[in-house]
């Protein structure tokens, strides 16, 4: 069950760490296209919508990153954190739906939640 763990915690951190990297080039680009047109109004309106691209880019991503990292280290929290990111990943047809299948079927096992619950596990 260790190694299911830790497959799954380093999916999701690696997952998360790509959605903060596509968050940050699309923020970068959204607004570097302003400032590349030196018109005040360009750089006003891109600026604007590059904050709302970072923030709808950055909300999933976090909670991947902060439960991935969870389970790496053995924290019990970790473990419903990325359940419910699992149940969510199932709408992403075909392989959110592959990897929300496999992270409850793994994580929603008993001897999961004992493992995660020792001061030692993964630590």
């Amino acid at each position: 069950m260790q190694t299911h763990v830790t497959i799954i915690g380093a999916i999701y951190t690696a997952l998360g760490a790509i959605g903060l990297l596509i968050a940050t080039i699309a923020v970068v680009a959204i607004a570097g296209g302003g400032l590349i047109s030196g018109d005040p109004q360009a750089i006003a309106i891109t600026s604007t919508v590059s904050g709302f691209v970072g923030v709808l880019l950055l909300a999933p991503a976090v909670p991947f990153v902060i439960g991935g990292i969870g389970l790496l280290k053995g924290a019990p929290w970790a473990r419903i954190v990325v359940l419910v990111l699992g149940c969510l990943c199932l709408l992403a047809i075909p392989f959110g739906t592959i990897l929300g299948i496999y992270t409850i079927l793994m994580l929603s096992k008993p001897e999961v939640a004992e493992l995660l619950s020792r001061d030692d596990s993964l630590r």
